[in-house]
């Protein structure tokens, strides 16, 4: 028996049960700041920024060290509610910070999860949103936009072509949140169809446009985590519960191949915050009754655990110069799979490379010296809730703070823009055109 983790449940007041109804914004921030309250010692609630109507846009971690970052924690997060009218995920997000919460200290896998990780989770980034929805509708509502009338996951940089819409409040509030925290792995919930769909959204021939697709150098990483949600979610996996919209085999898909999406969050969040995201449709029907949300905890439960651990996969570690000094800003790839925008360390030379078992080279790169190669075999079975770690020593004399470092910050501008992409054979096919017209609401 766990005696510290005994008290500790006789000490602290029980969040009182979660019902499986809709809770508006008054609701939901009486719902966070008690768990964050009751569980002070593994949560932390605050918002980073407000919408165009002046609500909070609420994030809570999870985790052995809320408030702070730990060398090798990574970092997760979940995101509902771009769409105000898209909301099992918005409810399912609080049903998991309560399965997190009461259950730490009682089931060995969230305990460890917790111990482990710091999990980010935004239930709502469209709060104006769903407080204007009046009249829930399966496929549109006007609350679908922010305040303004603007898509949110229209509303980002785009790698691929220029993005000229007005960056929206609650879209600059993400964007610099990115810059904030070291995020390695991330999932945005969406309603209105059943499927995991991951990068990239846009693309140009140079990522196969060509053939009706859009792949990023971690393709394999990427259908691994797509597989990883949609096959345990019972209805997902079906690939065609959604009689009136397309069948996606094993309930997964490639973003482009779907649709061609301009200025999306999981693109975005791939190419200038470093950070694996994809996107979960989870039901046919935008704005459910509420008397399905039970049947939607229970489909997405599994799959909504699983994933997170998934931050564990691959390699982490740190690099230093030859006197141990952490060096930030350093560039750290696999050899074979550069990114447009080259993923670094972070401000305490830490790396995170999500990567299924395999041997692999490491290219770690630093200005004006040669790439320094060190060599990883990921085994097959992945440590207990941590990926390999491996620090890497560069053989440079003394600290580099001499040594220029090239500006470590992308551009905003279409990374891809000198890539062969504006020519007809590279526009998207009469029949991508109809599956846009077709599923424009579904994202």
């Amino acid at each position: 028996m766990n005696f510290p983790y005994l008290w500790l449940e006789l000490l602290l007041p029980l969040v009182a049960a979660l019902d499986f109804n809709y809770h508006h914004q008054e609701g939901m921030e009486a719902f966070l700041k008690t768990v964050a309250q009751n569980y002070s010692s593994i949560t932390h609630l605050h918002s980073i920024g407000k919408s165009v109507k002046g609500r909070n846009l609420w994030v809570l971690v999870v985790g052995r060290f809320p408030k702070e970052h730990r060398i090798g924690i990574p970092e997760f997060k979940y995101v509902a509610n771009m769409h105000g009218d898209e909301t099992v995920g918005r409810e399912l997000l609080l049903h998991l910070i309560d399965y997190l919460v009461t259950n730490d200290g009682k089931d060995p896998e969230i305990t460890n999860l917790i111990n482990s990780t710091r999990i980010h989770i935004m239930p709502s980034m469209n709060p104006d949103g769903f407080e204007a929805v009046k009249k829930p509708d399966c496929y549109y509502s006007i609350g679908r936009e922010n305040y303004n009338r603007y898509d949110l996951n229209r509303n980002f940089p785009d790698a691929f072509e220029y993005n000229n819409v007005s960056r929206q409040p609650e879209t600059l509030a993400v964007m610099k949140w990115l810059k904030t925290e070291t995020f390695v792995l991330s999932a945005n919930l969406h309603g209105g169809a059943l499927v995991a769909s991951y990068p990239f959204d846009n693309g140009v021939q140079a990522t196969g446009a060509l053939s009706s697709r859009s792949l990023t150098p971690d393709d394999d990483v990427f259908q691994y985590l797509a597989h990883t949600y949609a096959s345990r979610n019972p209805n997902m996996k079906k690939g065609d519960e959604c009689k009136n919209k397309m069948n996606f085999p094993n309930g997964v898909t490639n973003g482009y191949s779907w649709y061609p999406l301009q200025g999306g969050m999981q693109d975005y969040n791939y190419i200038w915050a470093q950070c694996f995201e994809i996107t979960l449709e989870l039901s046919c029907c935008k704005y459910p009754r509420e008397e399905k949300l039970p049947s939607f905890w229970n489909n997405n439960k599994a799959s909504l655990i699983e994933y997170i651990k998934q931050v564990h996969l691959g390699v982490k570690g740190q690099v230093f110069d030859q006197n141990g000094n952490p060096l930030p800003n350093v560039i750290v790839e696999v050899q074979d799979r550069k990114h447009i925008c080259p993923y670094r360390t972070n401000k305490y030379g830490e790396y995170y490379l999500l990567l299924l078992p395999g041997s692999y080279i490491i290219n770690v790169t630093v200005p004006g010296r040669d790439p320094h190669l060190t060599k990883v075999i990921i085994p097959e079975k992945s440590q207990n809730f941590s990926a390999l770690k491996k620090d890497i020593l560069l053989p440079f004399q003394g600290q580099l703070d001499s040594i220029p470092v090239s500006n470590p910050s992308c551009p905003m501008i279409p990374l891809y823009i000198n890539s062969p992409s504006h020519s007809p054979a590279t526009k998207p096919s009469l029949f991508l055109f109809l599956v846009t017209l077709l599923h424009i609401f579904f994202k």
